[in-house]
């Protein structure tokens, strides 16, 4: 089953309603965006949930971050993943999984317009290898040059088989992020088969998370309709 991860999260209680469908992880940004939020929200936003009958995973979503900031978001804000959304080496990634057991670490290959399904074949196995052992998940985004991710736009879906193949080698996820939405997401699953969705912008209405949309963008995951 492909998991769904619902990103961008800020309030109680639309995490309230996420946390009804078999969602499996839900992000709070904590780095630069119009979606970012402080320790303290995450925190209230977890307590708020922490009763629910299926609790999702919960994601940090940080951009070049030190060990300094982890360790403040870590101490009020029970995450359970740390997602590396920058240029983090892998000795900063093994310094994450030494400083903060039982946290794990889900690092994004950010995938830009001029990588194409030959050039990605070429290099993703060098790119990649370092991080082996020292990440729990690898997540593919479109490459945005002031965040670093979340445009809401979609990359070359072509480039995805050579990651793919990579992260299975390695025995973690691979995760798709990237101008995904409820009317184009079977049609990723269909064709690459990941084992898990990224969204955040294609459910959201006026830059809102909207209940309807996530429900429909699940249910299309989960072969639910």
């Amino acid at each position: 089953m492909v998991s769904v991860k619902i990103c961008g999260l800020q309030t109680e209680e639309m995490a309230k309603q996420v946390a009804g469908l078999p969602v499996d992880y839900i992000g709070f940004v904590f780095a630069r965006s119009k979606r970012q939020v402080t320790p303290g929200q995450a925190a209230a936003i977890l307590r708020a949930i922490r009763t629910a009958e299926h609790r999702p995973q919960a994601v940090g979503v940080f951009v070049n971050p030190g060990l300094d900031e982890l360790e403040a978001v870590l101490r009020e804000a029970a995450l359970d993943v740390v997602q590396l959304h920058g240029q983090e080496s892998p000795e900063f990634c093994r310094s994450v999984k030494k400083w903060f057991p039982g946290v794990k670490v889900f690092k994004v290959m950010a995938i830009s317009a001029a990588m194409s399904s030959e050039n990605a074949t070429a290099s993703v196995r060098g790119s990649l290898e370092p991080y082996r052992g020292l990440v729990d998940g690898m997540l593919l985004d479109t490459f945005d040059p002031m965040y670093g991710g979340g445009s809401g736009k979609t990359f070359a879906w072509e480039t995805i088989p050579p990651y793919q193949q990579w992260c299975r080698e390695a025995g973690i996820p691979l995760l798709v992020a990237g101008g995904l939405q409820p009317d184009n997401v079977r049609g990723l699953i269909d064709r690459y088969a990941p084992d898990g969705v990224d969204v955040s912008s294609g459910v959201e209405v006026d830059g809102v998370k909207d209940i309807g949309k996530i429900t429909t963008f699940v249910e299309r995951v989960k072969s639910i309709v």
